[in-house]
């Protein structure tokens, strides 16, 4: 974890220390000859952009995009330049139907909510080029996990969006009497009929933010 986490560190410098952590890097190392996304300097990016003190909505993924040039560290967000996912773009078309501001900014680039305090966390958070889940079950599941435990525990009045199946199942890790759960179908084009248009997650969690003094997000995106 050599990534700068800001005040996470608190919480987490813990987990290096531990054995399954020992095993994930153990396995990481020996992935050197291959290549993974996000690079080594973004694995831990969410951390760095959305502090433990300032988090309040989290954005629950699965793994990174596994194109060349995708990940960033950020769950369903992509460089500037880069093609937008079609899993983002129902984001935003959920977005655009919805109550809230929003205009579809051109590109897939998501700091803006990350500098508001929306954790953009993926469950896994590296991947080899074109294999999918490449990296699941080798210990980021754990680390993510426990970053989820962490904020529950220590914290009051957070917004879980929890979209798809996978995701759904870290309701069992949420105290609902504490912390606001929004769920629905996953965005990609495969689901997202099912479900997800129409969820309007982004103006409850507003509504909700709004209900506890907190400060909304601007869902906007800067172009």
């Amino acid at each position: 974890m050599t990534q700068s986490i800001g005040d996470w560190s608190k919480y987490l410098s813990k987990e290096k220390e531990k054995d399954y952590f020992i095993s994930l890097y153990s396995f990481l190392n020996s992935r050197i000859n291959s290549e993974i996304y996000p690079p080594r300097d973004k694995w831990f990016k969410a951390f760095e952009y959305s502090s433990f003190n300032s988090t309040k909505v989290i954005i629950l993924g699965q793994d990174p995009y596994h194109g060349d040039g995708q990940a960033e560290g950020l769950s369903f967000s992509v460089p500037k330049g880069v093609t937008i996912p079609p899993s983002l773009r129902n984001i935003y078309k959920e977005l655009d139907q919805d109550d809230v501001d929003f205009t579809e900014p051109g590109h897939g680039h998501l700091r803006n909510w990350a500098k508001q305090g929306v954790l953009l966390l993926n469950s896994v958070l590296t991947v080899e080029k074109n294999s999918p889940a490449s990296h699941a079950n080798q210990g980021w599941e754990v680390f993510t996990d426990q970053v989820i435990h962490l904020l529950n525990e220590n914290k009051n009045n957070l917004v879980f969006l929890l979209w798809g199946t996978y995701a759904n199942k870290k309701s069992e890790l949420i105290d609902t009497k504490k912390h606001l759960i929004l769920s629905a179908a996953h965005p990609s084009p495969f689901s997202a009929h099912k479900g997800f248009f129409g969820c309007k997650h982004f103006s409850k969690t507003n509504a909700f933010l709004k209900s506890t003094s907190q400060e909304l997000i601007d869902w906007r995106l800067p172009i």
